[in-house]
């Protein structure tokens, strides 16, 4: 990837094989493979299947994979024929130096079941590079004097290559004064020296050249070639001698540049030039040369560039001492570098499942490795993560390490972990590093809606509108995505008998409850049901809260007179005798509202009458009573208008019409009141009809009342007197007013109800029961007809 990020494929991948191989507890060996550097990529190394004794299958099934541990992938598995193939050309030279055998560790993991092996791969060495000299003229000043058999020292090739393809052989072209003979340094590498065959003469022969040349052990083998310029000088018989021909230093590898290291001595017996000793490295290599110096005057060694105990851990160097004379002598320094705890330790990822299910069991989260490059106390390390966290490490092999969850996580407790694994080597100072992970705990639909409420209770008015929103009820779910996507239904009714689906709905997404046509209270003053919010989690969890409905009354209804019924019958005419005293009771105004609470309170109010302030109305009860005594001045007939009124907002209102007639005693025969005002004196035909039905009317009248109180003499006893209070065409009406001089009623004032056919609340009309004038037994209550119902105070 362009950003240095990983592949999510890869990751997969990684992450798969290393939590089986954190898991294992088992792994074997194989053999070792073996190539040759600079083969081409896709080459084959060898057949993993055949080696492992599997069918070709069982890689892919059990995902097979090659891991390294630098993470380079310089072999790859093709899983369709078990081969091992080259992911790349392997320079050894690059891989390895001159490190020999050069052997790159790998790891090959399955799974089902989880096995790990131990692959090496050698990579052999070819002979691709020639012996190279690094000065192409050497220049040896050689006294004439120099015995037969004196040997000089000549500089070296350098051949990246090893074992057998590596420097073997120096040869020098055809001369009469010198052979060359090789000779092995500590460091077991090959260097030339020149042999003197033949005295050398100063006078015959000042210098003389040849070729040198190098060849390695490679097949074809391969050379390469210097300039030798002897020049011949002057006698110097005596060598430079060191005092010690070994020296063994130690220098920790946090040494600034410049320090000194360790100063060499040497001495020559000869004097002037030929006693003037120089000192210098001989076959010093490229890496020795950057690292030290010499003083060539005092022979002392320092350091030029910083040390690292992890890339070299020792050097070896040969120093020459050489006089003005040529002559030299050498001596050997071996520095050994002290390791310091310089390098932090390191956490390297292989691995990382995130997020992980909430309800996930102990779970392998990350797999990951650490490594220090110091040795000694200074490599060892222990790793460590926070201990308030519901996590733990398990050591593997090699290093590795598996970060596991100690139980079941919950997403709604804590939906993030910041992890930070800690590793501290042991050394002096310790020294830490630490690697922060933020793991994320997915979401599993382990919650169900919670509503806010367990029951809802909802007011609306009577002769809302279709559609009115009535109110809301509202889930919560504590999971996450999908699984917190709510959803609200209204449940079938426990009542079979209510229409629930006609009267409410609900927005199944946000919970609005809707009345679906106009609810009447007086029909339906409260109604419940169950609402349940389902989320979208798979399987889908559930809860119910109960919504209660209250419809509230609307002052939609006005009163009703029960008594005295307001229809198209003949009128109803009260009875008042002319001695009645101050508050006698007339008649009593019942009504009712089909409403509740205050609009069906009610209040009674004298509208209109006949003659004003003769008659009152109770704002109370509707009693209507007498406001002063009578006289023979006030008309006999009267007509009332009562005034009926709720206390609703706005009020509703009803009037009854009354009409009274003042009589002497209740024999007086009387008729019922016109529908004409009192003032009219206008006279028609009718009139004389009327006299004959009234004289007709009261002597039937008279009649009943005297058969009634014979009747009632012989069962000693009181009757209920029932007849209609709308007085017939032709008839007068029963009615007894009990005039014993209180004003009032009688102790009983009862009335019964007649309803219409198929009705409930119309009333068709009440009548006055009329307690017996003759006396009774003390004691002795009044019989009561058994057909009446209703009683009103």
């Amino acid at each position: 990837m362009e950003n240095g990020g990983p592949d999510p494929g890869q990751i997969r991948q990684v992450l798969l094989l290393f939590v089986f191989l954190g898991l294992s507890q088992a792994g074997s060996d194989l053999g070792r493979f073996s190539v040759a550097e600079e083969m081409q990529s896709r080459s084959s190394v060898g057949n993993l299947a055949k080696d492992l004794g599997l069918e070709v299958g069982e890689l892919s099934s059990r995902e097979a994979r090659v891991v390294s541990k630098d993470n380079k992938e310089h072999l790859q598995l093709d899983i369709k024929t078990g081969d091992l193939l080259l992911s790349e050309t392997l320079d050894r030279e690059e891989l390895c130096g001159s490190t020999q055998p050069c052997v790159l560790h790998f790891q090959v993991l399955m799974k089902n079941p989880l096995q790990f092996f131990r692959i090496e791969l050698q990579v052999r060495d070819i002979n691709d590079h020639s012996p190279v000299f690094i000065e192409k003229e050497m220049l040896l000043e050689i006294p004439e004097n120099s015995p037969v058999g004196a040997v000089f020292l000549l500089e070296s090739a350098k051949d990246l290559d090893v074992g057998i393809n590596t420097l073997k052989n120096y040869t020098i072209s055809p001369n009469s004064h010198f052979h060359v003979r090789i000779r092995v340094n500590p460091d077991n590498k090959k260097y030339p020296e020149l042999v003197l065959d033949k005295a050398l003469d100063y006078e015959e022969q000042p210098e003389l050249s040849f070729i040198l040349t190098a060849l390695d052990g490679g097949s074809p083998s391969r050379s390469g070639t210097a300039l030798v310029r002897v020049v011949v000088v002057d006698v110097n018989d005596n060598s430079p001698e060191f005092e010690q021909p070994f020296y063994e230093v130690k220098i920790p590898e946090d040494s600034v540049i410049g320090s000194p290291i360790v100063t060499l001595s040497a001495w020559d017996l000869d004097s002037g030039t030929n006693g003037e000793i120089s000192y210098t490295f001989s076959h010093a290599s490229e890496d020795i040369s950057k690292t030290f110096e010499i003083n060539k005057k005092s022979g002392e060694i320092s350091l030029t560039a910083l040390l690292d105990f992890e890339r070299t851990d020792s050097y070896s160097i040969l120093i020459q001492a050489t006089d003005g004379g040529g002559l030299f002598g050498k001596s050997t320094v071996r520095i050994q570098v002290m390791d310091v705890n310089d390098n932090a330790p390191e956490v390297t990822v292989s691995s990382i499942t995130n997020p992980i299910p909430e309800n996930s069991p102990e779970t392998v989260v990350m797999v990951f490795s650490i490594q220090d490059k110091d040795s000694g106390e200074n490599g060892r390390m222990i790793c460590s993560i926070p201990e308030d966290l519901p996590f733990k490490l398990k050591p593997s092999v090699e290093n590795y390490y598996t970060l596991e969850t100690e139980r079941t996580l919950d997403r709604e407790s804590r939906a993030k972990y910041n992890i930070t694994i800690t590793v501290t080597d042991l050394g002096t100072p310790r020294l830490k590093s630490q690697h922060t992970i933020i793991l994320l705990v997915s979401d599993v639909n382990d919650n169900a809606p919670t509503f806010s409420q367990t029951s809802y209770t909802l007011f609306i008015r009577e002769n809302n509108n279709p559609a009115l929103h009535m109110g809301t009820v509202r889930a919560t779910d504590r999971d996450s995505g999908t699984n917190a996507q709510v959803t609200y239904t209204v449940l079938p009714p426990q009542d079979l008998h209510l229409p629930l689906p006609s009267l409410v709905s609900i927005n199944a997404d946000n919970g609005q409850l809707f009345a679906l046509r106009s609810l009447d209270y007086e029909t339906l003053r409260a109604f419940e049901f169950h609402v349940g919010a389902t989320d979208a989690g798979s399987p889908a969890l559930s809860s119910e809260a109960l919504v209660r409905v209250v419809v509230v009354d609307d002052n939609d209804n006005s009163p009703f007179v029960l008594y005295p019924l307001q229809n198209s019958s003949a009128p109803c005419t009260e009875l008042v005798p002319r001695a009645a005293e101050v508050g006698y009771l007339v008649t009593k105004v019942v009504a009712v509202d089909s409403d509740s609470g205050q609009n069906a309170w009610l209040s009674y109010q004298l509208l209109k009458a006949t003659e004003p302030g003769l008659f009152s109305v109770w704002a109370h009860n509707g009693e209507v009573r007498t406001t002063r005594l009578l006289s023979e001045r006030d008309a006999a007939k009267h007509r009332l208008v009562v005034l009926v009124k709720d206390n609703g907002e706005p009020p509703m209102s009803v009037t009854a019409m009354l009409h009274v007639l003042l009589v002497d005693g209740f024999s007086q025969s009387y008729l019922p009141l016109p529908e004409v005002a009192p003032e009219e004196t206008q006279a028609d035909s009718l009139t004389i009809y009327l006299v004959i039905a009234l004289a007709s009317v009261s002597s039937l009248f008279l009649f009943s009342v005297l058969l009634f109180v014979a009747m009632r003499l012989c069962r000693r006893n009181r009757a209920t007197l029932r007849s209609r209070c709308s007085v017939p065409e032709g008839h007068f009406p029963d009615h007894l007013v009990d005039v014993s001089g209180t004003g009032t009623l009688s102790e009983r004032y009862l009335y019964e109800t007649f309803l219409t056919g198929g009705s409930t609340n119309e009333v068709k009309f009440l009548k006055p029961f009329i307690p017996n004038f003759l006396p009774h037994e003390p004691g002795k209550e009044i019989e009561e007809n058994p057909s009446f119902r209703n009683s009103f105070g």
